[in-house]
C-alpha cells in the first residue's frame, strides 16, 4: 500500500516514514501543502496522512480541494488542536479521521489499518483467498495452515494482490501502489518480485493461484466462498 505523507515537521516526517515502510508501506513525503496537494491529484494513493498547519496551504484546504476534485483517498488528519470544534472542522471538511499530536505509533497504524480496511470487501483484520491467509496486523502468511516467510516487499505485493482477488492487477498498478518515487523501478523489477512471491505462495501446493495475465498482468485467484473472512 501507498502512503503520502504531508508534514513539515521534518523530524517527524521522517519518523513516519521509517516506522511506515518498517511495516511495509511505501510511502511519499511532502512538507508543504501545496506540495502535498499536488502529489495527491497526480498518484493514485491509497491512503493521505496529512498534517493541518502547512506552509502554503493548510491542511484543511487541501482536504476540501481534493474533495471538491472528487478525489476519496483515505485522509487522517494530523494536529495539535484538541478541541471539539477543531475536530468537527477537520471532519466537515472531508476528512475520514482526525488524530491529535503528540501520538503513540501503535495507534497510528491501527487507525491506518482501519481506513484501510474501508475500502475493501475484508472488513476485519485478516485477508484470506482461498486456502490463503494474511494477517496485516502480525505480518504473517499462512497456507494450508502452513506459515509462509516473506520479505516486506514480498508481503507488501501480496497484500496487494490480496486486496484484488480475481482482478486483473496491472504492473502500473503495481509500481504505483508499491514503490514511491524513490525507488528506480527496473523493466522487470515487478516480474522478479512476482516470481520470488509465486515459489513461496504457490510452487509447494497443488493448485496456483497467482498467475500471469499473458500481456496484461496478473491475477489471484480466489474461490468466491473463500474470500470472506475466516
Amino acid at each position: 500500500m501507498r502512503i503520502l505523507v504531508v508534514e513539515d515537521n521534518y523530524r517527524l516526517s521522517n519518523s513516519l516514514k521509517t516506522n511506515l515502510a518498517h511495516e511495509g508501506y511505501s510511502v511519499d513525503t511532502a512538507y508543504d501543502g501545496q506540495e502535498g496537494q499536488d502529489l495527491a491529484e497526480l498518484t493514485p494513493y491509497d491512503l493521505i496522512i496529512l498534517d493541518i498547519l502547512l506552509p502554503k496551504k493548510d491542511g484543511l484546504e487541501v482536504c476540501r480541494e481534493l474533495r471538491r476534485r472528487r478525489i476519496h483517498i483515505p485522509i487522517l488528519l494530523l494536529t495539535a488542536r484538541d478541541g471539539v470544534d477543531d475536530r468537527v472542522q477537520g471532519l466537515d471538511c472531508g476528512a475520514d479521521d482526525y488524530l491529535i499530536k503528540p501520538f503513540a505509533m501503535r495507534e497510528l497504524l491501527a487507525r491506518l489499518r482501519a481506513l484501510l480496511r474501508r475500502q475493501q470487501p475484508f472488513k476485519s483484520g485478516r485477508l484470506v483467498a482461498g486456502s490463503l491467509v494474511v494477517d496485516p496486523v502480525t505480518h504473517t502468511v499462512e497456507r494450508e495452515g502452513t506459515p509462509i516467510e516473506l520479505t516486506p516487499r514480498e508481503f507488501a505485493l501480496l497484500e496487494y494482490f490480496m486486496y484484488h482477488p480475481n482482478q486483473v492487477v496491472t504492473r502500473d498498478m503495481i509500481e504505483q501502489h508499491i514503490w514511491n518515487y524513490d525507488f528506480e523501478c527496473n523493466s522487470n523489477v515487478i516480474d522478479v518480485y512476482v516470481r520470488r512471491l509465486r515459489r513461496k505462495i504457490d510452487a509447494p501446493f497443488a493448485v496456483q493461484q497467482l498467475n500471469t495475465i499473458r500481456g496484461v498482468g496478473y491475477r489471484l485467484d480466489a474461490p468466491k466462498q473463500k474470500q470472506e473472512e475466516a
